[in-house]
């Protein structure tokens, strides 16, 4: 079974709501980018990512299996848990799959929202090798036509 697809509501935000609301789950990767406005997403993408402590019944959600929400950083903003955007990107430079398109969106939203900076930004020593791979694409990701 799927979730109700992205095209009938106005918003990500409120897809993410109606398909993961009051679930025992936390958006993840690039759901949680598009949920907290990092990535813009895609018009016609339906996959949902999400932590999970078991596998559930919707096939367009992608549940990556934890043991536990510990360990992960997330909030909870009404009835949708969504990690963070700093945990979302270090998740996705961990990721050799991850979306790079929305990964050098997200770091290219918060180097200009932070002037032109990365500070604030708490990259964990795995995940810098790729950060640095990654950097200049997101400085000069807008600056591309």
């Amino acid at each position: 079974m799927r979730t109700q697809t992205r095209g009938i509501y106005a918003t990500h935000i409120d897809w993410f709501r109606s398909a993961v609301g009051g679930e025992n789950v936390v958006l993840r990767g690039k759901s949680a980018l598009e949920y907290w406005l990092y990535f813009s997403g895609y018009a016609n993408d339906n996959e949902i990512d999400v932590y999970s402590i078991s596998i559930g019944d919707y096939e367009n959600i992608n549940y990556h299996i934890v043991d536990s929400f510990d360990g992960i950083d997330y909030v909870r903003d009404g009835d949708v848990l969504c990690s963070t955007v700093n945990q979302a990107i270090n998740d996705m430079l961990n990721d050799e799959n991850a979306d790079e398109v929305a990964l050098a969106e997200a770091l290219s939203d918060h180097y200009h929202l932070n002037g032109k900076s990365f500070d604030g930004l708490n990259i964990r020593p795995e995940n810098m090798q790729r950060f640095e791979e990654m950097k200049e694409w997101a400085m000069e990701y807008y600056d591309e036509g």
